[in-house]
C-alpha cells in the first residue's frame, strides 16, 4: 500500500483521456445492453407473431437493429483503452481522439433525427390507399421511431458527457 502512495500522479492530459475512455466504454456498455434487450425480447416475440400483423415486422426490425447495435457496442468497447493509452500516445493524439469521438456522437445524433423522420414517413405511408403491406410499413415505422428515439437520447447524452 505504501508503494502506491509514492507513485507520481499522471499528467492531467492522461487523466482526462483515461476518464474519457472510461465514460466511453461504460456508454457503449449501455448500448450493448439495449441491443441485447432488443435481441432477447424481439427475438422471443418474433416467431410468436403472425406475419400479417405489424407486431411481427416491429420485432423483425428490432432484431436487425439489435444485431447492428451489438456489433457496434462490442467493437467500440474493444477499441477503448480505459486503463492506459497505447504506447507512444501523446497529449495531441489524446486531444484529437477525444474531439473526434465527440464529433462522431454529434453526427450520430443528427442521423437519429433522420431515423425519427423516416419512422414518421413510414407510418404516414400506411394511410395511403396505394400502400402495399401497410402492416409491414407500420411495424417498421414504429421500430425505427423507437430505435431512433433511444439512439438520439443515447448519442446526445454521450456527446455531452464526453464533451465536458
Amino acid at each position: 500500500m505504501l508503494l502506491l502512495s509514492t507513485l507520481p500522479a499522471a499528467p492531467a492530459w492522461l487523466a482526462a483521456y483515461q476518464h474519457h475512455e472510461l465514460l466511453l466504454s461504460r456508454g457503449l456498455s449501455v448500448l450493448g445492453v439495449w441491443a441485447l434487450l432488443n435481441l432477447t425480447f424481439s427475438g422471443y416475440e418474433l416467431p410468436r407473431t403472425d406475419r400479417r400483423t405489424w407486431h411481427h415486422h416491429f420485432h423483425l426490425m428490432n432484431c436487425g437493429w439489435g444485431f447492428i447495435n451489438a456489433i457496434l457496442a462490442a467493437v467500440g468497447i474493444l477499441r477503448t483503452h480505459p486503463g492506459h493509452p497505447p504506447a507512444g500516445f501523446s497529449p495531441a493524439a489524446a486531444l484529437a481522439e477525444m474531439h473526434f469521438t465527440g464529433q462522431v456522437f454529434l453526427f450520430n445524433a443528427a442521423l437519429d433525427v433522420g431515423y425519427l423522420l423516416v419512422g414518421v414517413w413510414l407510418l404516414r405511408r400506411t394511410a395511403s390507399p396505394a400502400a402495399k403491406r401497410p402492416e409491414r410499413l407500420h411495424g417498421y415505422g414504429r421500430s425505427v421511431q423507437m430505435q431512433g428515439l433511444f439512439l438520439l437520447v443515447f448519442d446526445t447524452v454521450m456527446y455531452l458527457l464526453l464533451k465536458y
